[in-house]
C-alpha cells in the first residue's frame, strides 16, 4: 500500500518538529522520537495500492493547524483548508483506510503515537499555526520508502484534471 501525503513549507515544519521536542523534552510520547530517515511532519490523504489516477494537487494551498487535540490514540493537530483538495483525490483514487472516506476524514498532523490521555495540556494555549502544503510524497508501506510526487505529474502514474 502506498500513502498519499501532504508536506508543509519550512516554517511551518520547523514549527511542528519544535513541538515534537517541546513534547520530549517534557517526558510525553512525541515523534520526535521516531527516527526513521521519511518521518517528517505531513497531512496523509489517501492510502491506496496504486497511485494511477492520482488528480492534479493544485499546490501550495493555505493551510491552519490548530490547537493540539487528542485524535484516537495520537496527539495531533486538526488542518484546515484541505477538504476541497482531499475530495477530489478520494473521488479519482479511493482509499484502502475507511478513515479517509470524506464523510469521517479529519484532516491532521500527528504530533504523537499512542500519546497519553491529557498530553494535549503540555500544549496548551498554542495559537493556530498557518502556512501552506507545498508538496506532496508517498510512502510505500511495503518498502518503507518515499517518492516525491510531481503536482501535475505526467505518464501513467497520474493525470492532471
Amino acid at each position: 500500500m502506498r500513502t498519499v501525503e501532504l508536506l508543509l513549507d519550512p516554517g511551518l515544519e520547523r514549527e511542528v518538529r519544535s513541538l515534537w521536542s517541546r513534547l520530549h523534552a517534557a517526558g510525553a510520547r512525541s515523534l520526535a522520537t521516531h527516527t526513521h530517515p521519511t518521518n517528517r511532519p505531513h497531512v496523509t490523504l489517501v492510502v491506496v495500492p496504486s497511485l494511477e489516477g492520482l488528480p492534479f494537487l493544485g499546490l501550495p494551498v493555505p493551510v491552519s493547524l490548530g490547537a493540539p487535540r487528542m485524535l484516537g490514540r495520537a496527539l495531533v493537530l486538526p488542518a484546515t483548508g484541505l477538504h476541497e483538495m482531499h475530495a477530489r483525490v478520494w473521488r479519482a483514487v479511493g482509499s484502502a483506510n475507511p478513515l479517509h472516506d470524506p464523510a469521517r476524514w479529519v484532516p491532521h498532523v500527528s504530533l504523537a503515537l499512542n500519546a497519553t490521555p491529557g498530553s494535549d495540556a503540555l500544549l496548551t494555549g498554542l495559537p493556530p499555526l498557518t502556512g501552506e502544503v507545498v508538496a506532496a510524497r508517498s510512502y510505500d508501506q511495503e518498502t518503507r520508502t518515499v517518492i516525491d510526487l510531481p503536482d501535475c505529474p505526467a505518464g501513467p502514474v497520474a493525470r492532471c484534471l
